[in-house]
């Protein structure tokens, strides 16, 4: 595990620290871009009083916070594996390089004692997972790891009410930020009420508190944290394109790790560009809320 010099020090000095994926920087979108909006969500983490901590596998070895030459690698450098949690072995034993997903960047960032961590939305159960089987590991990792993941909710291009199902099943603390109803990643509205509701950053820290210090429990904790008003896309406009997209992803017969890039891709191409937009606005969204979290987390264990 190599930590960066900002980030060691942080930790040591019980300071707070947000960790951030990196999938979103080779998997996520193209090149400069990609690079503009890691350095941007970095930047955004430390204006609201955390230190950033994005985290990925570089020849094999854990590091936790970059340099801007490791991002403009991922970046830039074809290649790159998208790694979960299972993917970590192999690419430490092989000296390989891999980003991210959610359930890595959990695993990783639990290790270090990094207890908030900011993405753009969770995964989860796909539809059509009753002949597929097809669940993403996040929710596996969020029922065994104690990191706090701020996100926009589950990507809406998975069926949200199985995977709350199974958030419950699991035994996952499930809160949303300001919201009586559960969003649904580019809209505000899903059409499920939230599992539950806190207000602010405090509150949500103390949820953190009550959660981990107080209970003992050693889940991960789901704070969704809906998107911005201005930059959501109504639920049922992006619905009627992520249909279109499900459509084409069966004729293709794609699967496996393929699938969400390929529907989200296919999401941006047809909502001409404005998914995209409102992506980028909720992954800015959710670093500012995740910092705040994580800075009244802090003065809880001081």
């Amino acid at each position: 595990m190599l930590l960066s010099n900002d980030v060691s020090k942080a930790l040591a000095n019980k300071a707070p620290v947000v960790a951030l994926e990196s999938t979103i920087i080779s998997h996520g979108m193209p090149y400069p871009q990609n690079v503009a909006l890691a350095t941007e969500v970095e930047a955004i983490v430390r204006d609201h009083g955390a230190t950033p901590a994005t985290i990925a596998v570089l020849d094999g070895v854990c590091c936790v916070g970059l340099e801007p030459a490791q991002l403009e690698r991922l970046a830039k450098e074809p290649g790159v594996y998208k790694a979960t949690t299972r993917d970590l072995p192999w690419l430490m034993a092989s000296a390989s390089t891999g980003a991210t997903t959610v359930a890595a960047t959990m695993r990783i960032a639990a290790l270090c004692g990094i207890r908030v961590f900011a993405t753009g939305g969770v995964g989860g159960v796909h539809r059509g997972a009753a002949t597929s089987f097809d669940i993403s590991a996040d929710l596996t990792e969020l029922a065994v790891t104690p990191v706090a993941v701020v996100s926009a909710g589950i990507k809406s291009i998975l069926d949200i009410g199985l995977t709350l199902e199974r958030l419950e099943t699991l035994g996952v603390p499930v809160v949303v930020n300001g919201s009586d109803e559960f969003p649904s990643f580019y809209s505000r509205a899903s059409g499920l009420p939230a599992p539950r509701r806190l207000d602010g950053a405090s509150a949500l820290a103390r949820y953190l508190h009550a959660t981990w210090n107080e209970l003992g429990l050693t889940t991960g904790v789901s704070i969704a944290n809906p998107i911005p008003v201005a930059d959501e896309i109504p639920a049922a406009e992006i619905a009627d394109l992520i249909e279109e997209a499900l459509t084409e992803l069966d004729a293709r017969g794609i699967s496996g790790q393929e699938v969400t890039p390929f529907l989200l891709a296919r999401i941006v191409e047809r909502s001409q560009g404005r998914s995209l937009t409102a992506n980028l606005a909720l992954v800015r969204n959710n670093a500012a809320t995740a910092a705040q979290i994580a800075v009244e987390y802090a003065k809880m264990q001081a």
